[in-house]
């Protein structure tokens, strides 16, 4: 018999996350498992030292929770393996490595080493998917205001669309990618990916790989096309079949990224939003 540590998000997954969590029951019928909120842990460090050298630890949640853990973690010795169980709704970390929902847990010591950072507003934060920063950043906040006075789930193609043909104002933006400049006009998209997928099944940087050896990041630039030319190409991102116009979409690699808008927008890391920001580096 294995003894788990099973930390759970109970906001994950639509508000279900102690319920989701505790499925690994019956999945895991013949191992010992403790189930502790992970919002309620202060200090990690002390936390490990509670746990015992022979236990493992599982992250129950989706790709919120991870963020959440691999920053509350940082510069911390994490003293046993980590191991993820997928509960969350878009699961772009699950997809990135060929996982379905449901899967028993699986080591993510690999995975969670030697992350790239973005720093936004002074603040450095640590990613596993990738940074959103356009209208993916815009669409994470009106999701994050339909949650407030809703329990329905939020369909973020419904509001990409209703933003690309409404309320959604791209901008110029100049972009720095290991020290060389680029500009671009009328920007709807410029996230930077550590991952292949982001948004929930959206592929921004379809030829991306985590586990790259040279360890870059892929920057990917939505730009220069009128509404009704974006909201047409808009649906292959769920491919990664944009790429194929050349005039609009531009991706670039590299390990320092830096990204400025001509005016504030809304950005998400790892789905998790941050309002009004002008630029962002990102750097691996």
């Amino acid at each position: 018999m294995e003894k788990y540590c099973v930390l759970y998000n109970p906001y994950a997954a639509s508000g279900t996350g102690k319920a989701s969590a505790e499925k690994l029951t019956s999945i895991m019928p013949d191992d010992k498992l403790d189930f502790v909120d992970m919002t309620e842990i202060g200090d990690y460090a002390s936390f490990f030292s509670s746990i015992g050298a022979d236990m493992k630890l599982v992250i129950s949640g989706g790709d919120g929770t991870l963020n959440r853990f691999i920053n509350d973690t940082e510069n911390i010795d994490i003293p046993c393996s980590v191991y993820y169980f997928a509960t969350g709704t878009g699961n772009d970390f699950l997809n990135d490595i060929g996982g379905s929902k449901g899967d028993k847990p699986f080591c993510i010591d690999r995975y969670i080493k030697d992350l790239p950072t973005v720093t936004v507003k002074g603040k450095t934060y640590r990613f596993i998917n990738g940074v959103g920063y356009g209208i993916d950043g815009y669409c994470c906040e009106v999701g994050d205001q339909m949650r407030e006075t809703s329990d329905k789930p939020v369909n973020y193609t419904s509001i990409a669309i209703k933003g690309l043909l409404f309320h959604y104002k791209p901008t110029n933006a100049t972009v720095i990618v290991d020290g060389k400049e680029y500009s671009y006009k009328k920007v709807w998209i410029a996230p930077t990916m550590k991952g292949r997928f982001y948004g929930g099944g959206m592929m921004p940087t379809p030829k991306q790989d985590r586990l790259d050896a040279e360890r870059k990041l892929s920057l990917m630039v939505f730009h220069g096309s009128g509404k009704i030319h974006t909201l047409m190409v808009f649906p292959s991102l769920f491919k990664g079949e944009h790429v194929n116009h050349e005039k609009i979409v531009a991706v670039l690699e590299g390990k320092e990224i830096t990204v400025k808008f001509d005016q504030p927008t809304a950005l998400q890391i790892d789905g998790e939003t941050i309002l009004g920001v002008t630029e962002y580096t990102a750097r691996i």
